[in-house]
């Protein structure tokens, strides 16, 4: 059962009905005030990945001493990486397709499916600082390329994971019952924010890994 209300006000031509669906009220925006706030903070991180990738992009060849970035990256691993990252912009897409047709056991499962493929990318970047640190000799203070590579792609390694413990939050709601139909608006904000994770590292990836 979905949660649409009717609000009712009196214009200078009549009567006019407004439909809010998912219990948000309708705004003077067009869309609610949660969605409003995400873009909001979204335009805010947009501003705080712009100012990361053009530091790194100031600073990666600044080190005065090895290793470089040529020396250190891992161009098919990390591909594979995010490739499984981007993926998963598909199945929150079918998440919150499935939500908006009530299809909650679907939902649930995309949602699982997409924390699983973003904790797969988490792993991934896990295992390549490891191997950065131990075989390519990469520390945070190693020199000044280091300290810009693990600050852009650590901060965005964040918003993952972020982004992993509320997807598990709206699978366990799922399951106690509390994620129906008139939810499906937070689904879609959370979509918001998990394309945008996604989007950002297509950016980083190209500027960071491709771009010599």
């Amino acid at each position: 059962m979905t949660s649409t209300e009717e609000q009712t006000t009196l214009g200078p031509e009549g009567v006019t009905t407004v439909t809010a669906h998912g219990g948000h009220p309708p705004t003077a925006t067009g869309v609610s005030n949660e969605k409003l706030a995400m873009w909001a903070f979204l335009g805010s991180e947009c501003l705080l990945f712009g100012g990361l990738i053009s530091t790194y992009l100031l600073l990666r060849h600044k080190s005065v001493h090895p290793p470089y970035p040529k020396q250190v990256f891992d161009i098919p691993f990390t591909s594979v990486s995010s490739f499984v990252l981007l993926f998963s912009s598909l199945t929150m897409a079918l998440a919150v397709a499935a939500i908006h047709r009530g299809d909650i056991r679907r939902c649930r499962t995309f949602l699982m499916t997409t924390a699983l493929l973003g904790a797969t990318f988490i792993a991934g970047q896990v295992y390549e600082f490891t191997t950065f640190v131990r075989e390519k000799h990469l520390g945070y203070t190693t020199n000044i390329f280091g300290s810009a590579f693990y600050t852009l792609t650590g901060f965005h390694g964040a918003h993952v994971s972020v982004g992993i413990i509320m997807l598990i939050s709206m699978f366990v709601m799922s399951l106690r019952g509390k994620l129906g139909p008139e939810k499906a608006e937070t689904v879609e904000i959370l979509g918001l924010y998990w394309h945008f994770v996604d989007i950002v590292w297509i950016l980083i990836f190209t500027i960071v890994y491709l771009i010599p």
